[in-house]
């Protein structure tokens, strides 16, 4: 080959470079994260996730492209992030911190592959057909619902014998906030245990709960299981130590933070498992053929220096059913 003919095909190749390497850049799998809380609050879920992606053979920055969307806590901002989800084409949206995620992002794309994460019941409130068979374009992993309430009030009057009076703090921007209300209601009633129920949805709102809470008298509080309770945990916390008042939390977060106790799934490996999900769907499974997961590592924590200050005395028995004591 002549010199002349040789420079001449290093240029084209020089000049063709940037269009193979843009084309191998979009061959990565292009997925968005949508989630009803805040970055910070939530690192250690978005690892959780991450190390599931790993799992199903996917390494974001590597073979896998992420876009985050978050909501700070304003579900109102919700459609418009799923919307812009949807407009840039991405292979499958994730959508965590509650099923108000999920529903808004059903409600943008019939076609968009969607994993969802969130303690409410998929089914009551239309996202899937059943658990077992979602059909559509939606599945993903749920909490134990029902089931988690009843036993949290279990809990607690075994922690507090004497207990018969609590209170129930909601969120009514919960999509399923009333369904919650009611089963705490029906658990109360079969355990002859008299339930109020207090509302917040702001920041301002929980204070102003509090202070209504306090001249309720109540033996002890429960908190529902909610994607923004759980990114104010630390003011919800220290209200209730104000207050010395007893409170079961939805997950171990609570009690990490300084709260009593807590009773739920283990939400990081919950979403580990969404992360291995999403693999699944990126290798060519579709939500209609994956089974809606109900999660199974639901642990008891307890927070002893707490229970201490509180006065209250735990026994052998109850320990020994406790996953984890925080000294």
């Amino acid at each position: 080959m002549r010199r002349r003919e040789f420079v001449a095909r290093i240029g084209t190749l020089a000049l063709a470079w940037p269009l193979v390497a843009r084309a191998q850049r979009t061959t990565i799998p292009f997925i968005g994260f949508l989630n009803s809380g805040s970055p910070n609050e939530r690192a250690h879920l978005v690892d959780a996730f991450r190390q599931g992606l790993k799992e199903g053979g996917y390494i974001d920055g590597k073979n896998l492209a992420i876009e985050y969307r978050w909501a700070e806590g304003r579900p109102d901002l919700l459609p418009k992030l799923a919307a812009e989800l949807v407009e840039r084409k991405v292979a499958v949206i994730v959508a965590t911190g509650s099923l108000a995620p999920a529903m808004a992002a059903k409600a943008a794309t019939k076609t968009i592959p969607i994993v969802f994460t969130g303690a409410e019941d998929p089914v009551k409130l239309g996202l899937v057909a059943s658990l077992s068979h979602p059909r559509g374009n939606v599945t993903g992993i749920t909490g134990a619902g029902a089931a988690l309430h009843r036993k949290r009030l279990e809990i607690l009057k075994d922690l507090i014998p004497g207990a018969t009076k609590m209170v129930y703090l909601g969120n009514p921007d919960n999509p399923d906030a009333k369904a919650s209300a009611y089963d705490v209601l029906a658990g109360a009633e079969a355990m002859r245990m008299q339930v109020d129920i207090v509302n917040a949805r702001t920041e301002s709102e929980i204070d102003a709960v509090f202070a209504a809470i306090k001249q309720m008298r109540s033996h002890a509080l429960l908190v529902a299981t909610d994607a923004f309770f759980t990114s104010r945990r630390e003011q919800i916390v220290a209200l209730a130590a104000r207050d010395a008042l007893p409170a079961s939390y939805p997950f171990r977060e609570f009690p990490m933070a300084g709260g009593l106790m807590s009773y739920g799934p283990n939400i990081a490996d919950v979403y580990r498992q969404a992360g291995v999900y999403t693999a699944r769907v990126l290798n060519g499974a579709k939500p209609a053929d994956l089974p809606v997961i109900q999660a199974t590592k639901i642990e008891l924590v307890v927070n002893l220096k707490v229970a201490k200050k509180l006065g209250l005395s735990i026994s052998r028995d109850f320990l020994a059913r406790v996953d984890e004591v925080i000294q």
